[in-house]
């Protein structure tokens, strides 16, 4: 029997998305970065390990992702890799397109990192390179293959959209056959480099609903746990903001630090390092959002990516949007 669930927010863990740079060799048409509001920086090591060490108190309970733009393309992403092992995070994964520039597969150890994340966005080139560039699909599956065959332990990333969705019920038997061992369905953000594109990104709730939780099923039952965001409250359910009661930081190389992915598009950030401290923010920030209660549920959601709402013939929303870091799982026995 597999195990469904929730996975509750927690004050007993985080996540720390750590950004140590913005620069990518690709230019993904659903890309969250904007390097006018994280910066442009390549965070020097010595950098690098002094934010790390602002997280030190949380580390054991504290998951890890080194992320960019492609964080394989910084030269000293090994070391930075093995100083948060030292540091005693509770687990480490490296988010990449598949390029592993730089050897990175060479000058790491699956004993150093807990997951290496490959990003996909269809099943077949020609939905994936439409979206993420022209040879990217090979050159992803190349990677997650040279990962498997040396040990590492992999995950896929799958970032739904208007643009693929109808690929979706393809991926379990390709994941099965890759050796992949965690499955992430991710909904597409109206931010970064789609806040500039039409809204046929976006999936309706009847679509969403429709296909996702069926693809995750056929996913788990393959052996392979799969996570994907709730988005859309049932009724009766009770939005909650991770922005309360959560501990997620989104840390980028300008010294912005958020605690809600909705708000990276704009100087809202709740804290920031400056002189290697962690400190808050004093202006209006998006922790002013957080507390505040609408029908649509989201507050950020409501403002950046409408979208995603439907109401009725009374003006009154269709349903509440849920926390973007509410996630459904199945866990294979």
């Amino acid at each position: 029997m597999m195990q469904r669930r929730t996975v509750a927010f927690s004050k007993d863990s985080s996540n720390l998305f750590f950004h140590i740079l913005t620069k990518c060799n690709l230019r993904c048409k659903h890309c969250y970065i904007n390097r006018d509001e994280h910066g442009r920086e390549t965070l020097d090591i010595g950098t690098i390990k002094a934010w790390l060490a602002l997280f030190l108190d949380r580390a054991p309970d504290t998951n890890l992702i080194f992320l960019g733009g492609e964080p394989t393309l910084h030269p000293d992403l090994a070391p930075a890799v093995r100083a948060a092992r030292q540091m005693g995070f509770s687990s480490i994964t490296i988010d990449t397109n598949g390029y592993l520039f730089h050897d990175i597969l060479e000058k790491i150890t699956p004993e150093d990192v807990d997951f290496i994340s490959f990003s996909l966005d269809g099943a077949t080139p020609a939905t994936n390179d439409a979206i993420r560039g022209k040879g990217c699909y090979d050159a992803c599956i190349a990677g997650v293959k040279r990962a498997v065959a040396k040990g590492f332990s992999t995950s896929m990333i799958y970032t739904v959209s208007g643009a693929n969705i109808h690929e979706l019920h393809l991926m379990p038997a390709m994941v099965k056959d890759l050796g992949i061992d965690r499955f992430f369905i991710q909904v597409v953000g109206i931010r970064g480099e789609s806040a500039g594109a039409n809204n046929d990104l976006q999936v309706t709730r009847e679509r969403w609903l429709e296909t996702v939780p069926l693809v995750a099923e056929q996913i788990a039952e393959t052996g392979i746990t799969v996570t994907w965001p709730k988005v859309f409250l049932n009724p009766g359910e009770v939005f909650e903001c991770a922005g309360i009661v959560a501990d997620n930081y989104f840390v980028f190389p300008n010294g912005r630090v958020y605690r809600c992915p909705l708000c990276e598009d704009y100087p809202v950030h709740g804290l920031e390092i400056r002189d290697n401290q962690l400190i808050p923010t004093t202006t209006l920030n998006e922790t002013a959002f957080f507390k505040l209660t609408i029908p649509e549920g989201c507050v950020m959601n409501k403002l950046v990516q409408p979208g995603n709402i439907t109401y009725g013939p009374d003006g009154r929303p269709e349903q509440k949007i849920a926390c973007c870091m509410l996630k459904q799982e199945i866990v294979p026995d």
